[in-house]
C-alpha cells in the first residue's frame, strides 16, 4: 500500500495551491505551452479569444483560455533545466497527485508540453531567422544524474559520442521529443538534435573576459552529424523538458526560434518578430 507523500516533499499553500507555480487543480489546460521568459506569456495569450485565469509568482507565470475553441495554458519557466525540473514535477502533481490524500492517483492523465524558446544555430544551413524542431535533445547539465531515465540504444550512443567529441568528465543524456508532437507540430519544419546546456557564455563556447574551455565546441559538434542526424542548435532547457516528460509520461515537444547564427556570427534584427511567427504557428497547429 502506498505512503501518503509527506509535506516536506510536496509543499502545498495554505490556500491549496502547489508551491512554486502557485497553481490549484483544475487550474491549467491539459495543452501547455511554456516560454522561459515571463513578458512573453502575454505575448502568447494575446492571441487566446478568451483568458480565464491570471497567475504570477517568482519567474513562474501562467495564463490559461481559449484559442479556437480549444484550452490552453502558457507558463513560463525562467532559464535552465533546474526551473524546468520544479516546474515537470509540479505540474505533472496537478493533474496526477490527489492534494487531500497525497496519494498519486489511480490513472495518470498525459499532457500536451510544447515549449516555445529561442536558440543559436550551429548550422549554416539554418540561418538566424528560422524555426526548428527538436527531434532529440542532449544535455550537458547533470540533472539526470540525479535521475534513473530510461534511453534507448541509440540515444545512449548519441550521448557516449559527444562525451567522446567534447572531452567531458561525465557522461551527457540523450532523450528523443515525441514522435506525435513533432508530426503534427513540426511537420514541414527542420528538425535536428538540439544541445542544451547548463549556461549561456562558457558551455555554449562563447567568450567574453572569461575563455571558456571547449571554444571550438560548435565545430566539434555541429561539422559532424552523428548517423545522418546534425547537431542544430544550443539553447538551455530542451533536454530537462524531454528527460521529465519520458519519465513522468507526457508528450513534450521543443520548438526553437533560431535568432542567432554561430557559424556567421549573426543575431536577427527581429528577434521578436521570430518569437511572434513561431507563437503563431503553433497555436495554429495545436
Amino acid at each position: 500500500m502506498l505512503s501518503p507523500i509527506p509535506e516536506s516533499e510536496l509543499i502545498i499553500n495554505p490556500d491549496g495551491s502547489i508551491y512554486h507555480l502557485r497553481l490549484k487543480p483544475g487550474q491549467v489546460a491539459d495543452t501547455i505551452i511554456t516560454v522561459g521568459d515571463p513578458n512573453r506569456v502575454a505575448k502568447v495569450s494575446s492571441h487566446f479569444d478568451r483568458i480565464d485565469l491570471q497567475v504570477s509568482h517568482r519567474e513562474f507565470v501562467t495564463h490559461t483560455g481559449w484559442y479556437k475553441n480549444k484550452r490552453i495554458s502558457v507558463i513560463s519557466t525562467g532559464m535552465g533545466t533546474d526551473n524546468v525540473e520544479i516546474f515537470m514535477t509540479e505540474l505533472d502533481a496537478l493533474f496526477n497527485v490527489d492534494f487531500n490524500s497525497r496519494l498519486p492517483n489511480s490513472s495518470q492523465k498525459k499532457l500536451n508540453i510544447v515549449r516555445i524558446g529561442t536558440s543559436g544555430s550551429m548550422q549554416s544551413t539554418l540561418p538566424e531567422g528560422s524555426i526548428l524542431a527538436s527531434s532529440k535533445a542532449v544535455g550537458l547539465d547533470t540533472l539526470m544524474a540525479f535521475y534513473s531515465i530510461p534511453q534507448t540504444d541509440i540515444e545512449h550512443q548519441i550521448a557516449d559520442e559527444v562525451q567522446l567529441r567534447l572531452g567531458l568528465p561525465f557522461k551527457p543524456y540523450c532523450v528523443s521529443g515525441s514522435e506525435a508532437l513533432l508530426k503534427k507540430i513540426g511537420k514541414d519544419l527542420p528538425s535536428g538534435i538540439t544541445v542544451t546546456c547548463p549556461g549561456f557564455f562558457g558551455p555554449q563556447g562563447r567568450e567574453v573576459r572569461l575563455k571558456p574551455r571547449i571554444p571550438e565546441i560548435f565545430d566539434l559538434l555541429g561539422k559532424h552529424p552523428f548517423q545522418n542526424e546534425a547537431f542544430t542548435n544550443f539553447e538551455m532547457e530542451t533536454a530537462g523538458y524531454y528527460a521529465m516528460g519520458k519519465m513522468l509520461g507526457h508528450e513534450v515537444l521543443s520548438m526553437n526560434a533560431i535568432v542567432a547564427n554561430r557559424i556567421s556570427g549573426k543575431f536577427s534584427a527581429d528577434p521578436s518578430g521570430v518569437v511572434d511567427k513561431l507563437i503563431v504557428s503553433v497555436l495554429e497547429r495545436l
